[in-house]
């Protein structure tokens, strides 16, 4: 993506890598020191990830655990601060080893500096995961 990408427009692009599995292109779009932030993570998740690597390293088997389908629902809020978003979404799927319905509620505060990803807030429901450990794809367990 050209460095003058808007933050909406870049965040939609991310959205479409998903939906593609297409994870390391997703990785590609991290600024090499960027912050990915779970606020509301469940005892024993990451609650923040420095850096473009370790990033990578969180999601590289997301697809092998959740397949998402679509994300139906995608409002991008603009903020007074150029280079920041806030954006709601419902991301749908299955969860590949029960192949069970996988849906999630979002809320993101997303910056962003030279067409790269530098700050993620992600504010996803953690209920979903204590319902359904079956979409826990941190590693932590194994």
């Amino acid at each position: 993506m050209p460095t003058n990408t808007a933050p909406a427009e870049l965040f939609r692009h991310g959205l479409r890598l998903l939906l593609d599995k297409d994870i390391p292109a997703w990785v590609d779009l991290w600024d090499d020191d960027g912050v990915f932030e779970f606020p509301f993570a469940p005892d024993g998740w990451p609650t923040r990830l420095e850096g473009k690597a370790a990033i990578a390293d969180y999601v590289r088997d997301y697809p092998d655990h959740i397949d998402l389908h679509d994300f139906p629902q995608v409002e991008i809020h603009r903020t007074a601060a150029a280079r920041t978003i806030v954006v709601e979404m419902r991301g749908v799927g299955r969860l590949v080893a029960t192949d069970s319905p996988f849906e999630m509620t979002y809320i993101a505060v997303v910056t962003v500096h030279d067409g790269r990803f530098t700050r993620y807030r992600d504010y996803w429901n953690p209920l979903a995961v204590v319902q359904d450990p079956a979409s826990d794809f941190t590693r932590r367990s194994r």
